[in-house]
């Protein structure tokens, strides 16, 4: 409930994963995948991750990697994907129990060229700067962290959409995937009020239109 393929209708398919281990083992067809941030990765051998994810992945023979850190925007052949902030963490606790710090997680903007423009806030909490994400990407599609404990809450998320941004659709991720999160996102539903008929909550696997 968290990791998201965008089609386009040319074929394309873009791959949004929350953190990297959401689609561990599963076989992947994407032009690109974006990854916002890491909890516990280990290499095949089961020894710690490096502290780079970029040096990881292509020490595993991934060969098109586009760094990219917060703020910065990478173009490609019919869109373009901007980091921004996200609060949350991003680690790994070795086996020692040692933590080694992988950086900064991050929200994501994709603009499409012929589409409207997408956002995916990653985990995090509601920030003030939320607004100037408004300001200057117009978001209009967005996944938004609803299950709590380790994200905002429903109520909070409910603020941060109904206060920051202009949004005609927005799907509710980050909720039933652990016990200690909200099993479902109906919290979120209710804390939208007057704007729920907005909110998408599409079955996993399943394709749906936007």
């Amino acid at each position: 409930r968290t990791s998201f393929a965008f089609g386009q209708p040319r074929g394309g398919r873009l791959l949004g994963r929350h953190f990297a281990f959401g689609v561990r083992g599963a076989e992947v067809s994407a032009l690109v995948i974006l990854d916002l941030h890491n909890h516990s990765i280990k290499s095949d051998d089961g020894r710690a991750k490096v502290e780079n994810y970029c040096q990881w992945i292509s020490k595993k023979g991934v060969e098109a990697i586009e760094p990219m850190n917060t703020g910065g925007t990478a173009r490609f052949e019919d869109f373009s994907i901007t980091l921004t902030q996200a609060f949350h963490s991003s680690g790994h606790v070795e086996e020692d129990g040692r933590v080694t710090y992988l950086g900064q997680p991050n929200g994501l903007v994709f603009h499409f060229d012929n589409g409207p423009t997408v956002y995916h806030m990653g985990d995090t909490d509601i920030f003030g700067d939320m607004a100037l994400i408004e300001e200057l990407h117009h978001p209009k599609i967005a996944m938004v962290p609803v299950g709590d404990r380790l994200t905002m809450g429903a109520a909070v998320a409910a603020i941060a959409c109904r206060r920051y941004f202009d949004f005609e659709t927005i799907i509710p991720i980050h909720w039933g995937t652990l016990p200690i999160l909200d099993k479902d996102p109906q919290t979120f539903l209710e804390a939208m009020e007057g704007e729920a008929s907005k909110v998408v909550t599409p079955k996993i696997g399943e394709a749906f239109e936007v």
